[in-house]
């Protein structure tokens, strides 16, 4: 059994085929880049149809690229039934898209046979050998896919047996089984393949969907009985429920099975890639899936936090900078004065959780959790909180006042902040419009800002979210807004809290480009020696 598993990746494909996803040429071409560096070993591009513009373009332009590590597939069916190979359209169009791998598919169960192609089931065979066979002669590398392989061995077992062995005598490179509709279980993967792999010469590749929560286990059951190409796509994307998910199966394919497909280096590069492909897809990265998600190494409770600053095995499975992530201890009314201490070890390093200062502070953010804040979602605004109580930040800037002002008319809505600080000595009066009294806030805020601090300008509002924490008040609730920032190179989470609504967006916009002098280390200072700072 070979140790060397070869990751198919089908992202740009059967990902783009997930409801909410759209990718252009350029997000297509963007993504390839990625897979090509961190080591995926195939990228099926797309379908070449004819009535498909944008994967002919991508794979017209994709040709051009100079990939290291990658080689792209074409994707398509077998010839339609009364056509020979060379005079089919289908055909035709994979072997214009000049790829060195073509990946088709053909029928493995008879219900499909019978009554969505209704053809006899020896045509159904004729077609996939001579279609495999006809892409061979013309110099390809063949991945021939077994479309609802599963399905077809429950229901006719000699049947779904006999077209792949009709793909294998046509020069297929790899049979690919399918879990098309995603419904088997691992046992039944583990028995089918035992009956089946003793039969073929071909090696065999695995393709799962996620319809019963089992994509990547099936996967990994495959393997397991001697699969050696695994299809899936970047944070599971696919139609319906989606595919295996690569960024789980290429972890547990490396750290659990000990088998070699990306390679150490390359896999701690997982998470990142991960990300990357979430918001080029423009969709929400799921922090809590495994690996790679913000939320798999992040630890609350304060047992658990206290055993993982002693041990990091004691509740992480593995380490978690092997896939790129990182270990996190998050800040809750259920923290203790170890949680104090990890996260303020980049600030004071080496300070005892009994210290008076961990103990106030502890107390400080279990009264301002009650009071609404989350800082486990706002590590931003603990860190700026926690500076403050130290006495190593200054803020940048004293508040007289501020106010928001909207005037509506029969056709517009015009809004309009006026914000007035003082810096050391120099009081600023600004003005800033915007499409809301939080927008108009930002810019009239900055506008005073970035004269004295012009790295302000990198700063980005990514994300801005509004939670009513007490709906029975009405229109006099307390709301929670966290804000979402970015200057390109770090993102960073704050929050703010009060009745009102602009007050409390004010509180965690403040915090926000706060937060960036600091990490500019322009606002940082010594703490007093022997000063302890109160906490009101």
């Amino acid at each position: 059994m070979s140790d060397l598993v070869k990751i198919y990746d089908s992202t740009l494909r059967d990902g783009s085929q997930a409801e909410g996803i759209s990718f252009s040429v350029e997000d297509k071409l963007m993504i390839a880049r990625r897979l090509d560096d961190i080591g995926i070993h195939y990228i099926e591009g797309g379908w070449p149809n004819p009535t498909n513009p944008k994967d002919l373009e991508f794979f017209t332009r994709v040709l051009e690229e100079p990939f290291q590590n990658a080689r792209v597939a074409a994707f398509g069916s077998t010839r339609r039934a009364n056509n020979p190979p060379e005079d089919d359209a289908i055909l035709g169009t994979l072997l214009k898209a000049g790829t060195e791998v073509i990946t088709i598919f053909g029928k493995s169960w008879t219900l499909h046979v019978t009554d969505t192609l209704r053809i006899a089931l020896q045509e159904n065979l004729d077609l996939i050998q001579d279609s495999v066979a006809w892409l061979k002669s013309n110099g390809r590398e063949v991945v021939y896919d077994a479309e609802h392989f599963f399905d077809g061995y429950k229901a006719d077992p000699e049947y779904a047996l006999d077209t792949l062995l009709s793909a294998q005598e046509g020069g297929a490179d790899i049979l690919v089984l399918c879990d098309t509709n995603g419904g088997t279980m691992p046992s039944e993967v583990q028995t089918i393949l035992s009956e089946v792999t003793p039969k073929l010469t071909v090696p065999l590749g695995i393709h799962t969907h996620n319809d019963a929560g089992m994509g990547v286990a099936n996967t990994i059951v495959a393997v397991e009985l001697g699969a050696v190409q695994v299809q899936g796509t970047i944070n599971g994307y696919g139609e319906r429920c989606g595919n295996a998910n690569l960024c789980s199966v290429i972890p547990n394919l490396e750290l659990k099975l000990n088998k070699q497909s990306l390679g150490p280096d390359k896999l701690k590069k997982l998470m990142e890639l991960s990300r990357f492909v979430s918001e080029v897809a423009n969709l929400s990265h799921d922090h809590r899936q495994p690996y790679v998600g913000e939320s798999a190494f992040a630890h609350k409770g304060g047992v658990h936090i206290d055993a993982m600053i002693k041990q990091p095995a004691s509740y992480e499975h593995i380490d978690a900078r092997a896939v790129g992530n990182q270990s996190r201890f998050l800040l809750s009314e259920q923290s203790g004065g170890a949680t104090i201490v990890a996260k303020l070890d980049k600030v004071l390093p080496g300070l005892d959780k009994r210290h008076p200062t961990v103990q106030k502070l502890l107390q400080k953010i279990k009264q301002l959790e009650h009071e609404g804040y989350v800082f486990e979602a706002a590590e931003a605004s603990f860190e700026i909180l926690a500076r403050r109580v130290l006495g190593t930040i200054r803020d940048p800037f004293r508040l007289i006042g501020f106010r928001t002002i909207n005037r509506k008319t029969p056709r517009d809505t015009e809004v309009e902040a006026i914000v007035k600080i003082q810096i050391d000595d120099q009081v600023y009066h600004t003005v800033g419009e915007g499409d809301g009294p939080v927008n108009a806030l930002d810019h009239a805020l900055r506008l005073a800002l970035e004269s004295v601090y012009p790295s302000l300008q990198e700063v980005r509002l990514e994300d801005y979210k509004v939670r009513v924490l007490s709906s029975q008040d009405g229109t006099a609730a307390k709301v929670r807004v966290l804000i979402e920032s970015s200057d390109d190179q770090r993102v960073w989470n704050t929050v703010g809290v009060s009745e009102n609504v602009i007050e409390a967006s004010w509180i965690a916009l403040v915090d926000s480009l706060s937060y960036k002098l600091l990490l500019d280390g322009i606002i940082t200072q010594e703490s007093p020696e022997g000063v302890e700072t109160s906490l009101v």
